[in-house]
């Protein structure tokens, strides 16, 4: 690649300069020291504050590159495929009838895909640091939970219209927590408490792989705590993606279970999720949210999506190929031309509509194509090993699952709290898999 030769040029021009610096040779500890900021600053700070971080671990990640002896670019079939998507995203923006505005956006997709890039470039030199990014999301998850509970005792008021009680009594209104994470909203935290429900899973499997049974026991219960607050959200898509999350990781589980323990798991997960129906079943509010779900037009909520799909379906129709340009206010601005009178929308509600509308159907498809490679590579390697890098490709894994499934009926996928933890999941996938590939390559 022409790239990775101006790399080597620059590499050995700063040689000396790089065996003579001590920030330069420490420069992966800089990088992981932001990593950690810009997750715990995903609870606490504004977009722009988390993005920042970004940006500072993609400089970092640059001067790495331009410095480092061997730092190299190497792109796997699944990278070829994101490459191809932000190709098309750039014609997509330079077509666009509001150029300005597009570009606004495509600045933030270049740091999501320049922070997905840094990643893989600071894991695959430093593995072993891994673990202690998911044990932090998890801590950050019980935090969040413990905040939601009390969210939840003390009955906090609703900031906007969060849930259509016209047709429902009074015990069946829910108060719906929403965190710490700005800006406040219900929604965007069921979808980051989905993201981060697997990494909490550490501190199950890591007690259970040195036998210390009593500790996976009580931790587990950190598990549990994040499952009660993602229903406490009353976020329905929250709701199906926690379930697609659960019925993966029973699948997963089941595999990767000792053949004598496997008749007693599936009686115990039997049991767990009967108790668990009769649990809600009991409870009138949650109950009466979750058949909304399946309340169609009855329900505002439901209708106000469908008459934006609707709109949204129109607009990809009239941008099929290259769509209108990336970014909110982009997307803001052409909707208004084609919105129902009444229901002024953000976004799509689903981003794979929005990622068509804004950037039309070869960007869906190129994006969709390197997800599916990176998802079929997680799963066939967890499927076919037993080793260390499973409990984390399976973590990565469900929390992308999680996610993409979310995204069917919202937008918050976009939202950095979020989009951040995607590329992490993502970057942790790509980086174990390619080397266990180029490994048995080199075996065989």
């Amino acid at each position: 690649m022409i790239i990775n030769n101006i790399f080597s040029f620059f590499q050995k021009l700063f040689l000396s300069f790089y065996n003579n610096s001590y920030i330069l040779k420490n420069i992966d500890f800089i990088i992981f020291m932001n990593i950690l900021l810009l997750i715990i600053s995903s609870v606490v700070c504004s977009s722009d504050g988390i993005g920042n971080f970004a940006i500072f671990i993609i400089i970092l990640t640059f001067v790495k590159l331009l410095t480092k002896p061997n730092e190299k670019f190497e792109l796997t079939l699944g990278d070829k495929c994101l490459l191809v998507y932000f190709l098309v995203v750039l014609v997509s923006v330079a077509g666009s009838s509001l150029l300005f505005l597009s570009i606004k956006g495509f600045c933030k997709t270049l740091i999501y895909l320049g922070f997905y890039v840094s990643l893989i470039h600071f894991m695959k030199d430093n593995k072993n640091l891994i673990k202690y990014i998911f044990i932090i999301i998890g801590l950050l998850a019980i935090g969040e939970c413990v905040v939601a509970i009390h969210q939840n005792f003390i009955s906090v008021s609703e900031i906007s219209g969060w849930q259509d009680t016209s047709r429902l009594n009074p015990e069946e209104v829910i108060t719906r927590v929403y965190g710490t994470l700005k800006p406040y909203n219900p929604n965007l935290f069921g979808g980051y408490l989905v993201s981060v429900l697997p990494a909490t899973l550490m501190g199950v499997f890591l007690p259970l792989k040195n036998k210390h049974f009593k500790m996976a026991l009580l931790l587990s219960l950190f598990f549990v705590l994040c499952i009660v607050t993602i229903i406490l959200t009353g976020c329905r898509g929250a709701y199906i993606s926690l379930l697609a999350e659960i019925i993966c990781l029973l699948i997963f589980s089941y595999r990767l279970m000792p053949q004598a323990y496997k008749r007693f798991f599936k009686m115990v997960a039997l049991i767990c999720v009967a108790i668990s129906a009769f649990v809600l079943a009991s409870l009138p509010a949650f109950k009466a949210r979750i058949i909304s779900i399946f309340a169609m037009r009855q329900d505002s909520s439901n209708s106000f999506r469908f008459n934006v799909y609707n709109s949204c379906l129109q607009m990809f129709k009239d941008n099929w190929l290259l769509g209108i340009g990336v970014g909110n206010q982009n997307f803001r601005e052409i909707y208004g031309l084609y919105m129902r009178t009444g229901f002024d929308a953000l976004s799509a509600y689903n981003i794979y509509l929005e990622m068509a509308v804004e950037s039309g159907i070869l960007a869906l498809i190129s994006f969709g194509t390197f997800i599916y490679f990176n998802i079929r590579k997680c799963i066939k390697y967890i499927w076919n090993n037993k080793d260390d890098k499973v409990l984390y490709l399976l973590i990565a894994v469900l929390s992308v699952i999680g996610i993409l499934v979310h995204g069917f009926v919202d937008t918050v996928f976009f939202r950095p709290q979020i989009q951040f933890l995607f590329w992490i999941m993502i970057a942790v996938i790509r980086v174990l898999t390619t080397e266990s590939i180029t490994d048995g390559e080199r075996r065989n």
